[in-house]
């Protein structure tokens, strides 16, 4: 099992990014998947979730990101996607990628290895 995260780096306030999750080794389209942050000094935080892709799928954010990230799902290329616009200093942090199955009989919960975003000018 592998969830590898790409897409991130140094970014000036109010600009973009797009992060990536790549999944292997388990059935994608059965697992809810989660983006969670964790900034130096704090606790892991959960900040995005997506069940299913298609229109039905419901979608969670935190507060904080609301109106400004989106994230989405592909599952034939069984990727996660998280789209962050608007950044700002306080979104810097290490991005981790996380799988939870959505029925009984699965493994997991799964966790990458995370990708660091840093919001600064």
């Amino acid at each position: 099992v592998q969830l590898v995260e790409s897409g991130g780096g140094l970014v000036q306030p109010g600009g973009s990014l797009r992060l990536s999750c790549v999944a292997s080794g388990f059935t994608f389209s059965s697992y809810a998947m989660s983006w969670y942050r964790q900034a130096p000094g704090k606790e892991r935080e959960l900040v995005t979730t997506i069940t299913r892709a298609d229109a039905g799928g419901n979608r969670y954010y935190v507060d904080s990101v609301k109106g400004r990230f989106t994230i989405s799902r592909d599952n034939t290329k069984n990727t996660v996607y998280l789209q962050m616009n608007s950044l700002k200093p306080e979104d810097t942090a290490v991005y981790y990628c996380h799988a939870r199955p959505l029925y009984g009989g699965y493994g997991g919960p799964y966790w990458g290895r995370g990708t660091q975003v840093t919001v600064s000018s």
